[in-house]
C-alpha cells in the first residue's frame, strides 16, 4: 500500500521538460512604441526657449552666468536620448531609460523657466 501512495505522488509530481510556448504578447513586450513627434517637438522647442532666455538674461544678470552655460547642453542631451530611443540596435531597457530621460530633460527645462522670474528675469 506505501509502494502505491508513493507511485501516485511521484507520478503527480513529473516536471515537464519544455517551456511553455510564448504568448501572443511577449513579442509586442519586445518592440518600444516611438515617443510622438508632438510630444519630441514640444520638448525640443521647451529647452531651446529655456536656454535661449536665460542667456539673453545672463547678459544683464551675472548670477544666470552658469546656469546659462549648464542650460547650453540640454538639448544636446535631448537629442542623444532621442537618438539612443530611437535606434533599433538599442536594448529595449536602454530605449525605455532614454524615453524616460528625454522626459526629465524636458521636466527641468519647464521648470527652470518657471524659476527664471524670481531670479531676476523678466
Amino acid at each position: 500500500m506505501r509502494w502505491l501512495l508513493i507511485l501516485a505522488v511521484c507520478a503527480g509530481c513529473k516536471r515537464s521538460d519544455a517551456p511553455p510556448p510564448p504568448g501572443p504578447e511577449a513579442s509586442q513586450i519586445s518592440t518600444i512604441p516611438a515617443m510622438p513627434a508632438s510630444e519630441v517637438k514640444r520638448g525640443q522647442d521647451a529647452c531651446k526657449a529655456y536656454v535661449d532666455k536665460v542667456c539673453a538674461c545672463a547678459e544683464t544678470t551675472p548670477a544666470l552666468k552658469q546656469p546659462c552655460l549648464l542650460a547650453c547642453v540640454l538639448p544636446d542631451a535631448l537629442q542623444v536620448s532621442l537618438d539612443v530611443a530611437a535606434n533599433p540596435e538599442s536594448a529595449r531597457l536602454d530605449a525605455l531609460q532614454a524615453n524616460d530621460s528625454v522626459r526629465k530633460i524636458v521636466k527641468r527645462c519647464i521648470e527652470e523657466t518657471a524659476r527664471l522670474p524670481s531670479a531676476g528675469c523678466p
